[in-house]
């Protein structure tokens, strides 16, 4: 099969890039290793709800016209609504066509999938920021209780009965101790660097604020720690229906017993770092200086912070897992990219795709979707619209110049 353009994935990014590249009349397809939105079918738990209200998930030739707009989806919502978007715009999605090479050739790419060859003039990889589950320590290691990624937790009820390790303290993590911890499970949660922040702020979603002060559409150029910025842990922050905050704070509240980051695992126990504090101190302090920020932008002067997260003054150096109390671990401890299946050229020392602003060294080669890809709100569904934009523009030009092709 040949197009113009061949784009890897069909969840909000790549069907974004869709729209834009079928406004352009840019003949294009969209392989989709599973069905449209798989990744959010495949992974999160059955109560999993979108982070951003409804107003901010919208995409290129779709607002938000639905009577909820401070509400947030459930994940089965947003799959059919990527569904009905792709119906919409007419996209070109060729599901369950999984691609397994990709390279250049002298006239553009040809790739090697599950189901035949296709070949192409330019290549996007949409295939998301969140691809390959983490687990720093082997779980083999791991005797007795059950070890799983955060990606393959569905509910309280599919666990091994009582205690439940949660590895990891940014917005998977916390959720899911939250979840555990009303289901009255014991839960103890493993904290290392974190971000905090209010569900609501000064009366209104804290992305309204992070929005209206600019700070979502940051790019890396304008920051003094781009690559620090770039490791930032994600919000601890969760969709829920009574907008209620989900934290350390909370989670103590629950009865969440708080210990250190894991620094090694044996079959008969896990050992955590001694930087609890540190820890909670530095996400304590970033919060405050950025609630400052807001505050000064609002015209606020009144003080007002929320409650402090304390440090618990007696936390386990040692966890036993011989003694039966905990039961399962659930490692919330993020993602990599896997790019084995694309042209060499394209991947830096890490084997990362390299990149600068989705345009890869590669000609003919962009990426769509993964974090701070052009700017702070790259990988959200609301940003990766103006990105979709930027980079159609891109192909656009480098079809012009290399014997473009149209529907």
């Amino acid at each position: 099969m040949k197009r113009a353009v061949v784009i890897i994935g069909a969840g909000q990014a790549g069907l974004a890039l869709s729209h834009c590249l079928g406004e352009a009349g840019i003949d294009h397809a969209v392989l989709e290793r599973g069905r449209i939105g798989e990744r959010w079918r495949a992974q999160g738990w059955r109560s999993l709800r979108l982070l951003t209200p409804n107003w901010l998930n919208a995409l290129p030739g779709s607002p938000y016209k639905g009577g909820d707009p401070d509400g947030f989806m459930t994940k089965e919502a947003f799959v059919e609504s990527l569904e009905r978007y792709a119906w919409q715009w007419h996209a070109p999605v060729e599901t369950n066509i999984e691609v397994i090479a990709a390279r250049r050739t002298g006239e553009g790419f040809a790739l090697r999938t599950s189901a035949g060859d296709w070949s192409a003039r330019a290549v996007v990889v949409a295939t998301g920021h969140c691809d390959r589950p983490v687990i720093p320590f082997s779980a083999e290691t791991l005797r007795g209780p059950l070890s799983i990624h955060a990606s393959q937790y569905r509910s309280p009820g599919e666990l091994p009965g009582g205690g439940v390790l949660v590895v990891g303290a940014s917005s998977s993590g916390v959720q899911i101790a939250d979840e555990l911890a009303r289901a009255g499970r014991r839960v103890v949660l493993s904290v290392g660097k974190h971000t905090r922040l209010p569900r609501t702020w000064r009366g209104q979603d804290i992305f309204f604020w992070l929005c209206a002060t600019g700070l979502m559409a940051q790019r890396l150029e304008d920051l003094a720690d781009p690559e620090g910025a770039r490791r930032q842990p994600s919000l601890q922050l969760a969709g829920r229906p009574d907008r209620a905050d989900v934290d350390l704070a909370t989670l103590q509240a629950l009865g969440v017993e708080l210990a250190g980051r894991v620094r090694g695992v044996g079959d008969r126990e896990i050992a955590f770092a001694d930087g609890l504090g540190q820890h909670i101190a530095a996400a304590e302090a970033k919060q405050a200086r950025l609630l400052d920020q807001i505050d000064r932008f609002a015209g606020v002067t009144t003080p007002y912070r929320p409650e402090p997260v304390v440090t618990p003054s007696a936390r386990p150096e040692r966890l036993s897992l011989a003694d039966g109390s905990i039961r399962s671990i659930v490692w919330a401890t993020g993602y990599a990219r896997s790019f084995g299946w694309l042209e060499p050229l394209a991947l830096g020392a890490d084997g990362e795709l390299a990149h600068q602003g989705g345009v890869t060294s590669v000609p003919g080669l962009y990426a769509l979707g993964f974090r701070f890809l052009r700017k702070r709100d790259s990988n959200f569904i609301g940003g990766v619209g103006a990105d979709a934009e930027a980079i159609a523009a891109e192909i656009s030009r480098y079809l012009d110049c290399n014997g473009r092709k149209a529907a």
